[in-house]
């Protein structure tokens, strides 16, 4: 992207702390002093801290750091909430919470005493309360001309209803925002549906191919600041690099939600983007079961979409994927097709969710509509998962059985690339 402001991002990252660095791998020890020593001195006593953090779809070891946290603030503040930030995921069990943060199913208060923890209950609309509008002019603005519409932002009240919100979780390439993390856990991970709607369309505008993995100040990410402008708590972060499919962390930055998610989207950028020399005909993403649906899934192939040729193919290898999404029904009817088939027929598409047309241009990637020619993808996209075939065509996706799938003999061929564990190291080509 152009005219992405880098230069904020680097003097946004000088006022944050951090320990760590591309080619280090922190221990617990360093972690665990890092953050008690940043906490300490932080202006906590007495305050109501919401902790906002990942849903089970992000690599982390979330564990540990709540842990840490919990030492550095049981006793010291007033009230502490950990929030799950769902966005639009499915809901967490209490079993699979319970996976997550570290703790024996029912046994939350002998791990974490006085913490409580909240699912992001997006599907209830009384979760939210109003933060305000942001003009259209001035939505205008920071979508680079995108879009010219006002924009309501609405949060979930509990981070409203404590004194400071401090997000903890990992930062990664990513297909809306540029490079996730910081203010991002806020919008869309705790947002109301018109705000996600709105700058995950601005996203599929500019296109997730060209977007992904700025370093800089993108438009989503302008608006997303801007909505997080009108929270009225505190907003610190504990933002961390993690080594992809591990609880290794590169770093651990601290600071504002701006502050330290830039400081940690520095690393990030050297970190989790390899480089090809040339694009490759065809890859083949292994999903990891933390995707479990395509909603999700589809990491692998946005991050892989850049370094394949055109006319090429991006197979999502995902046996234990049984659906294409758990809580977004309306992506079987729309399907799978690229962002100038909605433009080209806004009319025809513009009252469904903008966040799922956004999510359908993402996944089937670049490509060309009209009335006479139809649509043209630059790529072919084609599942091999537990989902019926009949359910797979009628998205606009290519369908392979998993019986049918020979993945050594993919391996075995040349004009193929496999990655394993796909999803979250963005490619590149130089």
């Amino acid at each position: 992207m152009t005219d992405t402001k880098s230069d904020i991002v680097a003097e946004l990252a000088a006022q944050a702390a951090i320990v760590g660095g591309p080619d280090v791998t922190l221990t617990h020890e360093q972690t665990r002093a890092f953050l008690l020593e940043q906490l300490a001195a932080a202006d906590l006593d007495g305050k109501s801290v919401c902790l906002v953090i990942p849903d089970g779809t992000r690599s982390s070891p979330l564990p540990e750091l709540l842990a840490i946290v919990h030492e550095a603030l049981h006793g010291r503040v007033s009230k502490l909430t950990a929030l799950i930030a769902l966005g639009t995921h499915a809901e967490m069990s209490e079993e699979a919470i319970a996976k997550h943060l570290g703790y024996n199913e029912g046994g939350l208060e002998g791990t974490y005493p006085g913490m409580t923890v909240l699912n992001h209950e997006w599907w209830h609309p009384e979760t939210f309360v109003d933060l305000g509008t942001i003009p259209a002019e001035r939505v205008y603005e920071l979508s680079g001309n995108l879009l010219k519409m006002p924009a309501r932002v609405e949060l979930n009240r509990a981070v409203v209803e404590h004194d400071v919100a401090l997000v903890i979780g990992p930062v990664f390439p990513h297909e809306v925002v540029g490079i996730s993390g910081g203010n991002k856990y806020f919008f869309p991970g705790i947002a109301g549906q018109e705000i996600i709607d709105l700058t995950h369309w601005v996203g599929a505008l500019i296109t997730s191919a060209e977007i992904i993995g700025t370093l800089g100040i993108t438009p989503v990410r302008a608006l997303i600041n801007e909505a997080a402008a009108l929270i009225p708590s505190e907003k610190l972060a504990i933002c961390v690099v993690a080594k992809s499919g591990t609880h290794d962390l590169h770093a651990a930055a601290f600071g504002t939600t701006e502050t330290a998610w830039a400081a940690a989207a520095q690393v990030t950028a050297q970190t989790h983007v390899r480089y090809l020399d040339a694009p490759v005909k065809r890859v083949v993403s292994i999903i990891p079961e933390k995707y479990e649906d395509i909603w999700t899934a589809a990491k692998g192939f946005y991050k892989l979409e850049p370094v394949v040729a055109d006319g090429g193919e991006v197979i999502l290898y995902a046996p234990h994927v049984k659906e294409i999404s758990f809580t977004h029904q309306e992506i079987y009817e729309v399907g799978y097709h690229c962002r100038d088939y909605f433009v080209k027929q806004w009319d025809k598409f513009k009252d469904v969710h903008w966040g799922v047309l956004a999510h359908s241009t993402h996944l089937r990637g670049a490509g060309t509509y009209d009335d006479v020619e139809g649509e043209k993808c630059r790529l072919d996209v084609t599942l091999v998962t537990g989902i019926p075939e009949e359910k797979v065509r009628k998205a606009n996706l290519g369908y392979i059985a998993v019986e049918d799938f020979d993945l050594k003999a993919y391996e075995d061929d040349p004009d193929t690339m496999i990655v394993p564990n796909a999803g979250e190291t963005l490619f590149r080509l130089r």
